[in-house]
């Protein structure tokens, strides 16, 4: 028997792989900083697991509706009206297992073979592969350091074909932590008001993490007229720790978010009923804490950002929001280390670094534009800056 052609299509995800291998030097003794992890180093918060102890002293242990308890979706409603503005009906809500879930729900659903997903790189790496696993063609637009990592709105008129049935937008982006401002938001939409056959799968999953006062906005909020035909997405995985939890929602068209549940009672069923009743508490209980995390996470890109860009031939743009930095260095390759292995890809590059620095980062290649790399900064002080120290030293080592 062989594995399906579906299955062929999609490659491992190379963020996990890449925590996978730190995580195995680690177990050998190896002294490795992991910068690879597209995760928050604090804590789930202490009033978020009560809730998930009590619900399992209480019986919450049966199955759910295949979407989301009635608590989680009117709690995720009132989220969407709180924070962004959007008023969404509970049948207009789903909840799945994980943010990334919601992205697969919505494209099976949706895409027939040879429709076109418009992607901007650097992207999240899931996007074009589960685009492909469902038989769409990814529309790769990229949008380098000289534009921030942001697409703009001459890129996206000239991607859209009759063939485009989705353009997706992450912001603040993985990997890049870019994020749209409300008025490129609105030069984006006056684009998509032209073209009413494109959809918008918008990707906010780290929407309370920003920094430098940044006002974080969403597309359907800032452009009212692409809200029937937006799919506003979020979850608990970043903003409140959860990431183990799984869980993810959106907001969306009543038939949308009905195609979506379909799906999803033949396949994963409910989302964990105890994830559940912890994430009805993130949403609904104290958000101070939040700011409070931002603020750590914005003293840790400064000192990764302007450590960086200290270095010869890095370049490193400051972003917005997210716990990631894209430092590009195409300076850098061609360069030769000093056991006389040139450097001649990204690749090449966080393969250096993981065996000679002891620092695990992610390949640009993953995300669609090379020669970056991708490191997370979602770690303590010292081990940035002890991580920023080896990664100075392996680069000034290159002839």
């Amino acid at each position: 028997m062989q594995t399906s052609a579906a299955l062929d299509r999609i490659q491992p995800s190379a963020t996990l792989a890449m925590t996978a291998r730190a995580a195995e030097l680690r177990a050998e003794g190896v002294d490795v900083i992991g910068l690879g992890a597209g995760e928050p180093d604090f804590d789930t918060p202490d009033f978020v697991k009560e809730a998930a102890i009590e619900a399992i002293r209480s019986g919450k242990t049966k199955y759910t509706a295949v979407d989301g308890t009635p608590e989680l979706k009117a709690a995720i409603v009132t989220k969407f009206k709180r924070d962004n503005g959007l008023d969404y009906a509970t049948n207009q809500v789903t909840t799945n297992v994980g943010g990334k879930h919601t992205l697969f729900n919505a494209m099976v659903a949706t895409l027939n073979p040879g429709d076109e997903v418009i992607v901007p790189a650097p992207y999240w790496v899931s996007y074009p592969d589960v685009v492909q696993f469902c038989s769409g063609k990814p529309v790769i637009v990229q949008a380098g350091p000289e534009q921030r990592y942001k697409l703009n709105p001459e890129q996206l008129e000239a991607a859209i074909t009759p063939k485009t049935k989705w353009l997706i937008l992450n912001s603040p982006s993985n990997p890049t932590g870019a994020a749209y401002s409300r008025d490129e938001l609105r030069a984006l939409g006056e684009v998509l008001e032209r073209h009413p056959h494109v959809w918008v799968f918008a990707d906010d999953m780290y929407e309370h993490i920003v920094y430098d006062g940044f006002e974080f906005a969403t597309i359907a909020q800032v452009c009212p007229s692409l809200y029937e035909r937006t799919l506003t997405v979020n979850g608990c995985s970043k903003a409140y720790a959860m990431t183990g939890w799984r869980i993810g929602f959106a907001g969306g068209p009543p038939w949308l978010i009905k195609a979506m549940a379909k799906l999803q009672s033949q396949s994963t069923s409910n989302p964990c009923s105890i994830a559940q009743a912890a994430a009805v508490a993130a949403l609904t209980g104290d958000q101070s804490f939040l700011k409070d995390r931002a603020a750590a996470f914005q003293k840790r890109r400064d000192l990764v950002v302007g450590r960086l860009n200290a270095m010869p031939g890095i370049t490193c743009p400051n972003p917005e929001g997210a716990f990631y930095v894209y430092p590009a260095f195409a300076g850098l390759i061609g360069k030769t280390t000093p056991k006389g292995k040139v450097i001649d890809s990204d690749v090449a590059m966080v393969g250096y670094l993981l065996d000679e620095a002891r620092v695990a980062a992610v390949q640009g290649e993953a995300f669609g534009l090379s020669p970056a790399m991708r490191i997370s900064y979602a770690t303590s002080d010292a081990l940035l800056t002890e991580a920023c120290n080896r990664i100075e030293e392996a680069l000034s080592a290159l002839r």
